[in-house]
This record gives structure tokens, sequence and C-alpha cells, in this order.
């Protein structure tokens, strides 16, 4: 396998790592970007990119990132708070109105960006093409009764997220979600990262397959346990309605709409200038990063059934599970994506790390590829 792409010496053990996930013939491509000190060390590539395994994965080649995304979302809605713009204890009605409805109307900005204000799915069965309609999702979510009461537990909000914190970034900031992401944090950090992709950028995506065959970790097989089993319970809904979530991320509607939940574009350099941005100072103010990464929910996930622990829109390390841990020091924060894409911070070793795959693995936090790389990576510090 040609690795294309450049390293430091003292950094060869985690290009021979990276290199040896394509001993696994279902890897198609990946790639990898490592900054210590805000200095990039690792920013390695390889691999395909297409859907037939034609044509090879570039400098240029950027990804569907996933969850990765929500972190970028979750810094977008500080910096508004920091602004006075935004209130992270503020009722959300104040800024959304409608969102009062079925007892939300003392839900807070923070709750939702914990993952404790109870909106994780939608009961009511929405039509496929609902997913690209923001006004239909935004006013079903704000009719929506919490699951729980809010703020007396957390479930993961895999994809209401986007909705939820979106419309708020667009009351507060006058613009589409995407549009303030990218004004506030891609483009100061000059980071090739897109919510709501441009049609002239779709030729350098990469195309996401499944990989065959892997089953996973426990609490991967109870995820879908309960999804093949139970069609109206709380997690399943959370993954399929619409039920076009996870059947839409290689459409053009997919790529072009904003949804800062989960349809990031990007690659493993702009995941890594994003946690070097965090951790020198240039996103957001030490108090409002000591909010992101500060404890706020932990123990067992309604959503995710297995336990997680999360800051404010991004998720805090479990050093002692295999499942949420990132790899490198207890005080990391970052997000995983579905499938194993991941970016993360480490303070202690002043480390930002971003890996990308277009190789899906079926894993629900961590994917143990990522992991491993963690780990040689820690030989070499």
């Amino acid at each position: 396998m040609q690795i294309q792409g450049h390293y430091e010496l003292q950094f060869e053990a985690v290009r021979e790592a990276f290199a040896a996930l394509f001993d696994d013939p279902q890897e198609r491509g990946a790639a990898l970007c490592i900054q210590v000190g805000g200095r990039t060390v690792i920013d390695l590539w390889a691999g395909t990119a297409d859907k037939d395994g034609q044509e090879a994965w570039h400098s240029d080649t950027i990804a569907n990132l996933f969850s990765c995304t929500k972190t970028f979302t979750a810094v977008t809605a500080l910096q508004l708070v920091g602004e006075g713009k935004l209130d992270l204890d503020a009722p959300v009605a104040r800024y959304w109105p409608q969102f009062a409805a079925a007892g939300k109307e003392s839900v807070t900005l923070r709750q939702l960006l914990c993952h404790q204000a109870g909106l994780p799915a939608l009961r009511e069965l929405l039509p496929a093409e609902a997913l690209y309609d923001w006004q239909v999702m935004v006013d079903a979510l704000a009719a929506e009764a919490p699951w729980w009461e809010p703020g007396t537990g957390h479930g993961y909000a895999a994809i209401t997220y986007g909705w939820l914190v979106g419309e708020l970034l667009r009351r507060a900031d006058g613009r589409g979600p995407g549009e303030s992401i990218g004004a506030r944090v891609a483009r100061p950090l000059g980071l090739d990262f897109h919510v709501g992709l441009a049609d002239a950028e779709f030729h350098r995506v990469a195309h996401i397959a499944r990989s065959k065959g892997n089953m996973g970790d426990e609490a991967a097989q109870r995820l879908l346990q309960v999804t093949m089993r139970e069609p109206t319970a709380m997690s399943t809904r959370a993954f399929t309605n619409p039920p076009s979530v996870l059947t839409s991320t290689n459409k053009p509607e997919w790529r072009r709409m904003q949804q800062p939940a989960a349809n990031g574009h990007g690659n493993a350099r702009s995941l890594a200038g994003f946690y070097t941005g965090l951790l020198d100072g240039s996103l957001l103010e030490a108090e409002l990063l000591n909010e992101l990464t500060r404890e706020h929910s932990i123990g067992p996930d309604k959503t995710l059934l297995t336990p997680t622990r999360f800051g404010l829109g991004c998720m805090l390390d479990q050093p002692d599970l295999a499942n949420a841990t990132f790899g490198l020091g207890a005080k990391a924060f970052g997000h995983p994506g579905a499938g194993g894409s991941v970016g993360f911070a480490d303070p202690e070793h002043d480390v930002a790390f971003g890996f990308v795959t277009n190789t899906l693995g079926p894993y629900v936090l961590m994917d143990p590829r990522a992991q491993k790389l963690v780990r040689v990576l820690a030989t070499c510090l």
C-alpha cells in the first residue's frame, strides 16, 4: 500500500501502524493528521476514495465526518454565548418560543449540548424526505415531549442535536448553522471543513461504505438488537426516524444540507487543526473552553445503552472503558464519528489528533483502528 504524505522520524512507528491498517483487505481509504504543540508531525493518507476502488485517496480528499461535527457546532454556540447572543442557562424558548411546548419551557442550551434535554428522537414516524426539510424537522422537535425529565439523565441525541442546536445558531447568528460554523470556526483557522457542501466540491468527497463481517463490541451488538427488535424504542427512533438517516451519507442532498450533528465534511487535517485551535485559545476564551470540557453528563446513556461521559458537545475520556477512551491522557476531549473517524485533543500532551476513514466500522463510540494509532503515538511522545 502506497502511503502518501509526510511524518517526522520520531513518529515513524505511527506511520507503520497506519500502513498496517491496510493489511485488512476491506480497508478502503483513510487519512491521519497529528499535531503536537501546534506543529504537524504526521500528515498521511492512503487507499481509495471512490465507490469502485479505482480512484486514489488524495491530499485534498474529504469525507463525511458524521458526529465529529458536533464539537464544531458546540464551539460555535459557545462563541455566541461569549458574545451575549446566547445564554447556556436561559430557556431555549427565550430564543425559540415554539420550543416551550409539551413541557420543555425550562430546557436550556446547556441541556441540549450535554444530551440531557430528553430529545434524542421523535416518536411520530416521519417520511424519508423530511430529513432534508429543516422547517419540518425543527417544528417536529419543538412540538415533541421529552422522553425523560430534562436534567435527570442523558441520552445521546445522535441526529436531533443538529436541528436543536442548529436552530439556536440560526436564530442567534442570523444565518444557516453551516454558514455560522464556516465563518466562525473553519475559515479563521483555514480548515477544509464544511457543513453544507457546495456542489463544486463533490468530486473530492470519499464514498463511504460499511465493512462486512465485523459484529463490533458488546455495546454495538446491544444497540443493534434493540433497533432490530423494538421499532418504537427511543434508541431505534433516534437512528431511524426519519428512515433516511442511516442511508443518506453518499447522497447529494445530504452533502448540501446544513445538518450540524452529522454531516460535516472534512479531512484529518481539519480535525487536528480544529483541536489545536482549542488547545491554543484561538477559538474560545479559557472560561468557555472550561465549560466545553468540564464533565456534565456521565453514566448509562439512555440512547446508546453504554456508559458515556460528555462535556458540552464533546465526549470526555473514560480511561477504564475500552470503547470510550481516546487512548492517550485522561483529560482528553473530542468526538468520534459513526464508523471510525475521530478528532480529539489531549491537553496533557498538547496533542491534536484527526483520523478519517471511508470504511465504516460497526462501533458505537471509539473505533479500535484509531485507538491503535493513538496507543502507538503514546510510545513516540
